[in-house]
């Protein structure tokens, strides 16, 4: 229970606390601040001298007379605290305001010094924001204070309160004035540790000492492990700086190696940004000679196979119509100039052959490739205008960045001086790529299927890689400069081969047939591969060749059917037209089974002999009369089949596929007989011998007992 007080007391209280809390505040527990406290007490003090002041004299004086006659640090006297308690009682009579002074002279200037002192206190309290508000003072006031029911205990509680209050502000001012007038220290001395006896220590022993000090060695004996390590691991690095020192002392070169390695990497980055930029003209270029000979070579098929159906249809109207044709639209001018011209073309390679006076062709074993005139012209200017091209490509260029003899020179630098980081940088892998545009623009005006065409042999590129690959072997193992030129020649001919193949050549060509396949067993030797690796590119290169043979087989051979009355007479148009269908597929399955050797045994007799010849060559020989003639070409077809094939063909039987053509030869050879005709029977054995079907020929022999034909066998 808190004692309510009247309102003047409170004020008067409430003030006389403030001022005192106001002018000393509270000191923090180790703090120090000394002073502040100091000044703050010499205020209250002051203040409680003016009270003192005012009462015994009873006269107005002003507070800074007040303040003056109390010195700091004193405390004030009975008389001043009896004045203070006169001036509470009548504060608590009239309970309006407190005078500083009893007189009545002096209530209304009292009276403005009050109003003045709460001005000046409500101020404060707006500055100072570490101060409490009043309410939490009176609070505290009334914590301190005992309860009591009656006016005697309110007045014990005050004087007790009053009496805290000073103890407060005169302590510890007290205490620094003695230490400064004693001429002591400023600074208290340190607390010195104080040692309780009363606290118990663990017991100590001989084992507890024991084990402390062995885990305490064991300790050091890991640190020292660690440090004895990391001094060795120091002391390696310190060798082995020692040695790097020396190697860089004794090579005095060092700075000439740096700046050939910058100056080859300079040289390098302007290879291939050089490269870079020219090849999209290369591809422009390449392509374009590749469309003009496309369009020609498609050009003279479609001629070809347009005068095929034309012919054919033209004389199957002969032989229906009792040699007349029909009116059917085949009289066109268009048409009949077609015909007349393809005629025209082969009278004149009839006449060139004459004067040559090359023996054993027949007709239709010429490739109808001729072009007109016009159109010869118009080739050309189209390809000297891209060769013309071709030339101003690297025309700006100097010749260290497009000469492959003085680029591969560069690198043959590089390899005398280091071979070491030559080999680590895999040059021999670089070069073929990095040469390939070069060699590009030089193979523009080559093909590899006209015999006229510069070798690859002669050409400076070839001879250049070729002297590279040729030079001297490094020491170290992994050195593979021999194999740059078979490398160029996968990355670069080979694919070029492939395009020709696919878009250019032409089967029934046997000069382009001839060129083709020579160059690539040429190629196929000068490249070597690495063990077990199969060449990609020479794949691809016998996949577009057995594609393209497939398609001349299934599109380019046609061999007709006609009555033998009209074919008996060999002057009539439609036995010349069937003659020059069946030697045109004999020269297709010639050129087929040139391949053996390049492409796979098993697919050149699928394409030669199963398509070929048992399809369509041999419906015509067993529709030609035993004789000469059928003989002529029983000849022809055995000379086009390679030797090796009957090689290593044991217990006297051929090739599975030349049954059927055995067996023809072999009733040729009965009815030659059977008409006296002995030569020519004698012919027809020496056939059946070379396709290595000797039962059938002892069979024969046994049969009609021709003892002088067994000589042949042994042959």
């Amino acid at each position: 229970m808190v004692h309510q007080f009247p309102a003047a007391e409170t004020d008067v209280r409430s003030l006389t606390f403030f001022c005192l809390k106001t002018e000393i505040p509270q000191l923090e527990p180790g703090t120090g601040n000394t002073k502040g406290a100091q000044e703050t007490k010499e205020e209250s003090y002051s203040s409680l001298s003016e009270d003192d002041n005012s009462t015994d004299s009873g006269n107005e004086s002003s507070p800074s007379q007040r303040r003056k006659d109390l010195s700091p640090g004193c405390v004030p006297s009975a008389g001043c605290i009896a004045a203070a308690r006169r001036r509470r009682h009548l504060a608590r009579t009239r309970a309006d305001y407190l005078p500083l002074d009893v007189s009545n002279d002096c209530q209304v200037s009292q009276r403005r010094e009050s109003s003045d002192l709460e001005d000046e206190d409500e101020s404060d309290r707006n500055n100072l924001r570490f101060v409490p508000k009043m309410r939490a003072f009176r609070h505290r006031m009334a914590e301190h204070m005992v309860p009591v029911s009656d006016e005697s205990s309110e007045d014990e509680a005050e004087t007790k309160w009053e009496e805290q209050q000073i103890k407060k502000a005169v302590k510890l001012p007290q205490v620094i004035h003695e230490a400064y007038s004693d001429g002591s220290l400023c600074k208290a001395p340190p607390a010195k540790p104080t040692f309780d006896p009363c606290v118990s220590l663990p017991p100590v022993n001989l084992e507890t000492i024991k084990k402390q000090l062995t885990e305490r060695i064991a300790s050091l004996q890991d640190v020292h492990r660690a440090h004895q390590r990391e001094y060795e691991k120091h002391m390696e690095d310190i060798e082995s700086s020692k040695i790097t020192v020396q190697k860089l002392e004794e090579s005095s070169d060092a700075a000439m190696n740096y700046k050939f390695y910058r100056g080859m990497k300079t040289y390098v980055e302007n290879l291939v940004n050089c490269f870079n930029e020219k090849l999209k003209y290369i591809n422009e270029l390449e392509s374009a000679v590749h469309a003009l000979l496309q369009q020609r070579a498609m050009s003279v098929l479609k001629r070809r196979q347009d005068e095929l159906k034309m012919e054919a249809t033209y004389m199957q109207h002969l032989t229906t119509g009792n040699g007349k044709p029909t009116n059917d639209g085949l009289e066109s001018d268009e048409k009949m100039k077609l015909l007349k011209a393809c005629e025209h073309r082969r009278t004149c390679r009839r006449q060139l052959r004459e004067r040559s006076q090359k023996a054993g062709h027949h007709e239709g074993m010429s490739s109808d490739e001729e072009l007109t005139l016009p159109e010869l012209t118009e080739f050309q200017k189209s390809k000297d205008n891209i060769l013309e091209e071709s030339k101003k490509i690297f025309e700006d260029v100097h010749e260290d960045f497009c000469d492959i003899r003085k680029i591969l020179l560069k690198f043959q630098e590089w390899k005398e001086k280091f071979p070491d980081s030559y080999c680590d940088a895999y040059i021999s892998f670089c070069l073929p790529k990095l040469l390939n545009p070069l060699i590009r623009v030089q193979l523009i005006n080559w093909s590899p299927l006209e015999r006229n065409s510069t070798d690859l042999e002669e050409m400076p590129w070839f001879r250049a890689v070729e002297e590279f690959s040729d030079a001297k072997k490094s020491k170290r193992d992994d050195d593979r400069d021999e194999e740059v030129l078979s490398r160029v020649i996968e990355k670069t001919i080979l694919p070029k081969i492939t395009v020709f193949v696919k878009n250019v050549w032409d089967p029934l060509s046997t000069s382009q047939t001839e060129n083709i396949i020579q160059l690539c067993n040429n190629m196929f030797e000068k490249q070597v591969l690495s063990r077990n690796e199969c060449s990609r590119a020479k794949q691809d290169l016998i996949n577009a060749v057995v594609l393209r043979m497939k398609k001349s087989v299934e599109e380019d051979v046609f061999i007709p059917l006609y009555p033998k009355s009209t074919v008996e007479d060999k002057s009539l148009p439609c036995s010349e037209f069937q003659e020059r269908r069946f030697w045109s597929a004999v020269k297709l399955l010639s050129n087929v089974l040139l391949w053996d050797g390049i492409v796979q045994e098993d697919t050149v007799r699928d394409l030669g002999l199963s398509k070929l010849l048992n399809r369509y060559l041999l419906l015509n020989l067993f529709n030609t009369a035993p004789g000469a003639e059928n003989i002529e070409k029983c000849k022809e077809v055995v000379a086009c089949f390679p030797q090796r094939w009957f090689q290593n063909l044991g217990n006297g039987s051929t090739l599975p596929e030349l049954r059927n053509f055995c067996q023809h030869l072999l009733q040729c050879a009965r009815v030659l007989h059977r008409n006296n005709r002995s030569d020519e029977t004698e012919e027809v054995i020496l056939l059946l011998v070379k396709v290595k079907a000797l039962r059938i020929v002892e069979d024969f022999i046994e049969e009609y007992k021709l003892e002088h034909l067994k000589s042949v066998i042994r042959k």
